[in-house]
């Protein structure tokens, strides 16, 4: 005697094979949805003509001799400012900016200790690739680089 299709191992197999392609596909889409990857940026526009804005900056920052050394032990990052021609350590606006997640990205206001060292106590360790820029409350110059964190060795910002 023949038994019904439904109670035979053949037709389930081939019927579980798309099935488990449609659920993986599924799944994907969620993933990707969830965790896009913005790798242009909106005001891509703006940027672009910011950027000679920025290089007015950095030439300043050349003709008063400074320069910044970034360094990170756990959760702190110390930055020591080499002020150059500046009479003073200005307080000094810090932006991290991350390659590829904005939602990481933050900025903090930092003043110095009598060595002319910053430190950012932070609520979680910070990981990976960094762009920093660093400016006074004037913003009439920029200090800037890229630091893969952790790091222990100082790291100098490119003008």
């Amino acid at each position: 005697m023949v038994k019904p299709w439904y109670k035979q191992f053949w037709p389930w197999f081939l019927i579980a094979l798309p099935l488990i392609v449609v659920i993986a596909t599924v799944y994907r889409i969620s993933l990707l949805l969830d965790n896009k990857v913005n790798l242009v940026a909106e005001d891509y526009y703006k940027k672009g003509k910011g950027i000679n804005v920025d290089l007015t900056k950095i030439n300043v920052a050349k003709e008063l001799g400074l320069n910044a050394t970034v360094s990170s032990a756990g959760d702190t990052i110390l930055i020591t400012l080499q002020k150059g021609q500046l009479p003073h350590f200005p307080a000094l606006t810090a932006t991290f900016t991350h390659r590829t997640l904005p939602d990481r990205d933050f900025e903090k206001l930092l003043t110095a200790d009598a060595k002319g060292t910053y430190r950012l106590v932070l609520d979680h360790d910070v990981q990976g690739p960094w762009f920093v820029e660093l400016q006074p409350h004037d913003q009439a110059w920029m200090v800037q680089g890229r630091v893969t964190f952790p790091t222990e060795t100082d790291v100098v910002l490119l003008d």
